[in-house]
């Protein structure tokens, strides 16, 4: 052997101890244990990293839901304050009502007018509410991206609330007592339910009975619910939220 290896040193220039070193054992490849080891504890990693991305998810879906759930709400409860003191003649003209003024007479007692002070507007449109609906909740959710016909809301004296200017003309028109009408948005667009992916809400009128489900067809629109029975991160339904 020894004899092959000076051979070999003569035939390149080089002495025995100048030839490579054999391989050591630290450069072979992984043994099996080692394989399995890693690819278990890769596996344990992956298995709880993607229920907590998919948790992740359904909370934003859900925080979303509660934001779209508060916007048309909040659009209801607007319309519904600037529907108060609306007052329709026979002749269909809008005839505005004042703070603290008897509206009717019921049993005797007359009824007096709260108007809320955040209304700097009244609605103006007496083709909105059918006899159906006394309340004057929005009669659908397209009405509130469609928009009404408002004026501004007029004091004890006869002139807007103050802040109540529509940013066009508000004289007084020549063949109606009222200012000129002007449309008002109370809601940009019928959002999509982020649960169910579309935008088919479960509406309920305010004569619909509090332990019942959605209205087939509402006289008006007092709530709004999510269509969807699944079950949320708390362990309530959507639909109770």
């Amino acid at each position: 052997m020894r004899g092959r290896r000076a051979r070999a040193g003569e035939a390149t220039g080089r002495g025995p101890s100048d030839l490579p070193p054999p391989p050591s054992s630290s450069a072979r490849g992984w043994t099996l244990i080692e394989l399995v080891i890693t690819i278990t504890v890769l596996t344990v990693l992956t298995l709880g990293v993607i229920p907590l991305v998919r948790n992740s998810v359904r909370r934003q879906k859900e925080q979303r839901l509660r934001e779209v759930l508060r916007e048309m709400r909040s659009a209801i409860d607007t319309f519904k304050r600037d529907a108060v003191g609306m007052q329709c003649t026979a002749g269909g003209a809008v005839i505005q009502q004042q703070q603290g003024q008897n509206v009717n007479q019921q049993g005797g007692q007359p009824g007096v007018t709260y108007i809320d002070p955040r209304s700097t507007v009244v609605l103006a449109d007496c083709k909105l509410f059918g006899v159906d609906n006394p309340d004057r909740y929005p009669p659908d959710l397209q009405t509130l991206v469609d928009g009404v016909d408002v004026v501004p809301r007029l004091t004890a004296g006869g002139g807007a609330v103050p802040g109540a200017g529509l940013g066009g003309d508000t004289r007084q028109a020549t063949d109606n007592p009222g200012l000129i009408p002007k449309k008002k948005v109370y809601l940009r667009e019928i959002p999509v339910d982020p649960i169910t992916g579309e935008r088919d809400w479960c509406l309920r009128s305010s004569y619909d009975p509090p332990d019942e489900g959605c209205s087939s067809a509402p006289e008006n629109v007092f709530d709004v619910r999510s269509k969807s029975e699944a079950t949320a991160l708390n362990g309530e339904k959507y639909s109770d939220w």
